[in-house]
């Protein structure tokens, strides 16, 4: 009986199992297999003794174990199918319930999701998940609309040169060029000299640098167009530094036909020292009248951290007179340094030489600054300061009379 039942188990496994692993049939041929067998032992067992019994429960435990070792190995399915599934069945639902998800979500983002710990914290990785969405889309639609605009600059720069290639528009064009170009090499001979000291590279850094290039050639470009224009000196200049670099950028081939002198000399090498006169914020001296006879120097540089007393340390050093404009005695002043940049102090110098009116030159600060003009004489201004402090201050009365009386 035991050799019956040690054959039947090598056919059963030789045979019929894997035949049911390659067919997907584990479970269904599974009770074939069993009958097949226990027919044989049957028939088997007629020519036996009728006191021998077959030994079903061993049977059974040999038959399952091999079984579960099979299925074990081929039909197992992994957890983590079934964790990603459930992850996005939530998140479906969530989306379908108006919360702050996605519309969108990869298996990484879905695995860190599954894996959030508590409800709370899972709502708060899809919630971050939304905004970062958002903001994505939100980069994408300033970027069309940025390029939208750029198109249709270009658009319109195609327009105007076309309205430049005229002939009558590049006629005139190349008429007036020549007469700017003729006033400035006039300016080189017979114009007032202003100067524009080169020598603060050290202190500024390169977008500083570049910031002072770039109003350099405004306001280069603004003498050249005036009715007398100065004659321009770039004193301290030195070749290879930061400032010649920015400068040959915006010029380009038109740096050397440039109608002004540039020099690494001082200008107290050049010019005497009693004709020169600095312009600076920091001056404790208000400049009155523009003087047709004096050689005034701007300082080339741009602080945005304003560093008050640059300029008037070197013009102390040099033993120069200093000078500032009188921005509180015509202006209201708000808020904001008093600190002008180059191209607004050209406008300002060239509408005092042509004008010599305060008013009309100011105009060129910027109004954000200032609240409006002074329009009352100075006089009508104490009386009615004296009026106030009677009223408000009493005592205080002579104090701040005496204030008034050194700002004004």
């Amino acid at each position: 009986m035991q050799c019956a039942n040690m054959l039947l188990r090598k056919i059963a496994r030789s045979s019929v199992l894997p035949f049911a692993a390659q067919h997907g049939m584990k479970k269904d041929l599974f009770p074939l297999s069993r009958t097949l067998s226990l027919s044989l032992c049957l028939k088997q067992d007629k020519s036996c003794e009728p006191s021998e019994k077959l030994d079903l429960d061993e049977w059974k435990k040999v038959m399952k174990s091999s079984l579960q070792e099979e299925v074990s190995e081929t039909v197992s399915e992994p957890k983590e199918l079934s964790g990603l599934a459930a992850a996005r069945e939530t998140f479906e639902m969530w989306k379908l319930a108006g919360k702050a998800v996605p519309e969108n979500i990869s298996e990484e983002q879905l695995k860190t999701f599954m894996e959030c710990p508590s409800k709370s914290a899972k709502k708060k990785y899809l919630r971050y998940l939304h905004l970062k969405e958002l903001h994505k889309k939100n980069d994408k639609r300033k970027m069309d609309e940025k390029k939208e605009r750029r198109l249709e600059a270009q658009d319109q720069a195609s327009n105007t040169d076309e309205t430049k290639k005229s002939p009558f528009v590049c006629l005139w064009s190349s008429t007036m060029d020549k007469a700017y170009n003729w006033r400035a090499a006039q300016s080189m001979i017979f114009g007032q000299p202003l100067v524009f000291d080169m020598s603060y590279e050290k202190e500024m850094s390169l977008r500083e640098v570049t910031n002072t290039v770039r109003q350099i050639v405004m306001s280069e470009s603004c003498n050249r167009r005036s009715v007398d224009p100065f004659h321009i000196h770039f004193c301290n200049f030195k070749d290879g530094s930061l400032y010649h670099r920015e400068f040959i950028k915006n010029y380009k081939e038109a740096w050397g036909k440039l109608l002004i002198t540039v020099t690494d000399q001082c200008y107290t090498e050049i010019f005497p020292k009693d004709k020169l006169i600095y312009l600076t914020a920091d001056s404790p001296k208000v400049m009155k009248t523009f003087d047709h006879d004096k050689i005034y120097i701007v300082g080339s540089m741009v602080d945005k951290s304003i560093k008050t007393g640059v300029s008037l340390a070197r013009a102390k050093r040099l033993g120069l007179e200093t000078a500032a404009l009188p921005l509180e005695k015509y202006l209201l002043w708000s808020s904001g340094a008093k600190n002008l940049t180059l191209d607004q102090m050209m406008h300002i110098l060239l509408t005092l030489k042509d004008t010599a009116d305060w008013k009309k030159a100011l105009e060129f600060v910027p109004k954000r600054k200032y609240c409006g003009f002074v329009n009352k004489p100075v006089k009508e201004l104490k009386k009615t300061l004296d009026l106030i402090t009677t009223l408000k201050l009493g005592k205080r009365r002579e104090e701040v009379e005496k204030q008034f009386a050194k700002k004004h």
